[in-house]
């Protein structure tokens, strides 16, 4: 038995939070999606604090641009500074096409950016692209 991957969504948009689930409940191989809705809440969940209190590591985080508190690149500053958090990939998820932004994400130590999908068949298949080059060809460190 495999243990299941363990992802952190980061979503504002209840309508791409909803495909997102809709998206793994098929997924080779088994993952497991924890969602909060935007940077704030993410460091909660991460620093187990507030009703996050027993919540899992993730192995990879899937991260929206554009969030109300906290966005995704003040989100990057956060974490991509704590020494525990900063080797657990950040695939930026977002529909944001800017040069700029894609910049700016990388600039702050994003390990990927991925424009969503339209259609809903393209949104799956980009997430199932993204968890097989993290479960199947990339090498993630051990994270405590």
């Amino acid at each position: 038995m495999t243990i299941p991957f363990e992802i952190l969504l980061i979503e504002d948009n209840e309508g791409d939070v909803e495909m997102t689930r809709r998206a793994f409940r098929d997924i080779q191989p088994a993952c497991n999606l924890s969602v909060v809705n935007d940077g704030a809440e993410a460091l909660d969940f991460l620093n187990k604090q507030k009703n996050f209190d027993g919540a899992p590591t993730p192995s990879l985080m899937l991260l929206d641009l554009n969030m109300p508190r906290m966005g995704g690149l003040e989100f990057l500053e956060n974490v991509k500074t704590d020494a525990a958090l900063k080797v657990v990939p950040v695939v930026m998820f977002t529909s944001s096409q800017s040069p700029g932004d894609i910049r700016n994400c990388y600039d702050h130590h994003a390990s990927a950016y991925v424009v969503k999908p339209f259609s809903g068949k393209e949104f799956t298949k980009a997430l199932q692209d993204i968890v097989h080059f993290w479960t199947s060809l990339g090498q993630l460190p051990q994270v405590v």
